[in-house]
C-alpha cells in the first residue's frame, strides 16, 4: 500500500476530506521522526513500539570484489508488535 492509497482509505472510513486526511497523516510522521531523534521511543498501546537502537560498528564485504569494508555505526528505528496487533494478523 503507497501513501496515497492509505489517505484515501482513511478517508472513506472517516467521512473526511483526502486533504486533511495528508495533512493530518504528515503531522503524525513529522512527529513520529523529531519523537524518535530526542527521546528514542515511542510507545503506542495496542498497536506496537518503535525505538532507535545503536548498531555498532561491524566488517562486511563488497558482493562485487569480496574485499574486506568497514560498515559503521549508525542508528536504526526498531519496531516490536504490541499483543493486540499480533493477534490480529492470523
Amino acid at each position: 500500500m503507497t501513501k496515497g492509497e492509505l489517505i484515501s482509505q482513511i478517508a472513506a472510513a472517516g467521512q473526511v476530506k483526502k486533504a486533511d486526511v495528508e495533512r493530518t497523516l504528515n503531522a503524525f510522521i513529522a512527529t513520529m521522526i523529531d519523537v524518535l531523534q530526542n527521546q528514542g521511543r515511542i510507545s503506542l498501546a495496542g498497536f506496537g513500539t518503535f525505538t532507535v537502537t545503536e548498531r555498532k560498528e561491524r566488517e562486511g564485504r563488497n558482493p562485487q570484489t569480496g574485499e574486506p569494508i568497514k560498515i559503521e555505526a549508525s542508528k536504526v528505528v526498531k519496531f516490536k508488535p504490541g499483543k493486540s496487533l499480533k493477534d490480529s494478523i492470523k
